[in-house]
């Protein structure tokens, strides 16, 4: 039996079309041994920082060698290339349009390769060409016998909060809406800290407000209350969240019950988010 691959798909297809089937399809006509992984088909359409936030926080713990197939805006037009990209021990094959922003801010691609020797022609399915790429590495090819070596990649400015240090505050924006409805800003913890240096601070989103940042959901509640008097449920709050963002929640947010936090805060993708400092 050949050795296994562990190839992972992200992608913003949805689960009501074929396209996903028919991505496996071609995969495993390829490549029977293969083990196929889907991190999401529910990226919202076109989204790449929305993309680049999931596949930023799914790809770590998969073996080294796992290749990971991103199929966001993926058409190719001459601002869009075909790329295959080595970077922390994985593949990514996407295309060139700051999906990997995220990843590459932190961490140096080894290579990035400028798709050419495989059929690259306008498609309505560009990721069908993704998993041939795919199908050429576990089958051996080297990166650098599927096109030409580049420098960089496309990198996404907008992934990042800035200072107003006339206003002493930090401007970031939302960046991703969770399952629950929480609501990850693009302000990391190590750049609000920097920035902060241990002074107080207001957080605002719209019309909610923050003055403390929790470690957990359940920092928030005083558990030695007794459980009729103590604020739970719909409790608003702000943590540092697993990817180490600062995110804005309702303690067991319901979107049939006590409501989300993008619904009860206003907020949506891109709305801005402030830190003011005193």
């Amino acid at each position: 039996m050949k050795e296994q691959r562990i190839i992972t798909l992200t992608t913003d297809f949805g689960l009501k079309d074929s396209s996903v089937g028919k991505l496996k399809a071609i995969l495993y006509s390829s490549l029977p041994y293969a083990e196929i992984v889907d991190i999401s088909h529910a990226v919202s359409p076109f989204h790449i920082i929305e993309a680049s936030y999931i596949i930023k926080n799914a790809y770590r713990p998969f073996p080294s060698g796992t290749i990971h197939i991103l199929g966001i805006d993926s058409e190719n037009t001459l601002e869009n290339d075909h790329l295959l990209v080595q970077m922390d021990g994985h593949f990514f094959i996407c295309a060139d349009n700051g999906i990997l922003s995220l990843i590459a801010s932190e961490i140096k691609p080894d290579r990035i390769i400028r798709i050419s020797n495989i059929n690259t022609s306008k498609t309505p399915f560009p990721e069908l060409t993704f998993a041939h790429i795919a199908a050429q590495l576990v089958n051996g090819a080297s990166p650098e016998s599927l096109g030409e070596s580049i420098s960089n990649l496309r990198y996404t400015q907008e992934t990042e909060p800035v200072v107003n240090s006339e206003k002493d505050q930090i401007i970031g924006y939302v960046l991703y809406i969770d399952h629950y409805g929480n609501v990850v800003t693009n302000i990391k913890k190590r750049f609000f800290e920097d920035t902060a240096k241990g002074r107080n601070f207001l957080i605002t989103a719209r019309a909610a407000k923050f003055r403390e940042i929790y470690s957990t959901y359940s920092d928030a509640i005083d558990f030695s209350l007794q459980k009729e008097v103590r604020e739970e449920d719909g409790k608003k709050l702000a943590i540092f969240n697993s990817a180490g963002y600062i995110e804005l929640a309702v303690y067991k947010s319901n979107h049939s019950t006590v409501g989300s936090a993008s619904a009860l805060f206003g907020l949506s993708l891109r709305d801005t988010v402030t830190i003011n400092f005193s």
